[in-house]
């Protein structure tokens, strides 16, 4: 079946779902936009059609508020909101616990217990398992090991088994995803280095607060198109909340600013 023929059912699938949201993100960057945005909002109202169904409600705001313009941009969440999805596979998208950035970086900062800087099947498993719990649902562990199974290949954009902060972070609405903005400036580990070092004033191995606030104004001055200094608290805060009693190490800060090298 196509991603399309999926748009017709009456529930989606966790695994449709799925295949849904890897057809319109055709360039993997973890949002729809533009072109994508445009011909998902075209094949949504065709496949509804076909079916001889009209469109929900949410649907239909959505489409009012997205296919008149072409400069929208949406995510996971924003499509789980819409679609009629598998209500405990849905409640990941929706749980209370990740409605701010800084709520996501302390959620990480508890799963990524070892400091790795990604969390793996069985973390990512316990994690789901607590967001559940959290909405007072219980489900099989067959149903529990199925959804981590779709979870990685949903956010595993470079297959590795395993989730990073910027992958896991797709759990968020565009809107809330600061780290979205923090992609077009990320460095080289070469450029990170000198600019831990050269923030982290006092040589002590972290940054704390103040030095973070110094780092992000430089930055925002200097990527004025991709960060807004006005958002620069709501950064700070976000960021800080991977810190260690207000200490932000070198490995914690690499997660924001430092780009994978291959």
């Amino acid at each position: 079946m196509t991603a399309e023929s999926h748009l017709q059912g009456v529930e989606i699938s966790a695994a449709q779902f799925f295949e849904i949201w890897h057809h319109y993100d055709s360039d993997g960057n973890g949002y729809m936009d533009g072109k994508e945005l445009q011909n998902f909002i075209q094949e949504l109202q065709q496949a509804r059609k076909k079916a001889g169904l009209d469109l929900t409600p949410e649907m239909k705001a959505f489409v009012d508020q997205y296919g008149k313009t072409a400069d929208g941009k949406i995510g996971i969440v924003e499509l789980a909101q819409i679609l009629p999805t598998e209500e405990n596979f849905l409640l990941f998208f929706r749980c209370q616990q990740l409605k701010s950035s800084e709520d996501f970086m302390q959620t990480w900062r508890k799963y990524d217990s070892d400091h790795s800087g990604f969390i793996d099947s069985e973390e990512l498993k316990s994690f789901l398992k607590d967001l559940l719990q959290k909405a007072n649902k219980q489900i099989e562990d067959s149903k529990l090991t199925e959804y981590t199974e779709i979870m990685l290949r949903m956010f595993d954009a470079n297959n590795d088994g395993k989730l990073e902060l910027t992958e896991l972070a797709r759990l968020l609405p565009v809107q809330e995803n600061f780290l979205i903005k923090f992609q077009g400036v990320k460095m080289c580990a070469k450029e990170f280095n000198k600019a831990f070092e050269m923030y982290d004033q006092d040589g002590n191995g972290y940054i704390d607060e103040n030095e973070l606030d110094a780092l992000l104004k430089d930055l925002c001055e200097k990527n004025k198109k991709e960060l807004d200094i006005n958002n620069l608290a709501t950064y700070k805060k976000s960021i800080m909340a991977l810190s260690d009693g207000g200490k932000l190490y070198r490995a914690e800060l690499a997660l924001i600013l430092c780009a994978e090298e291959n």
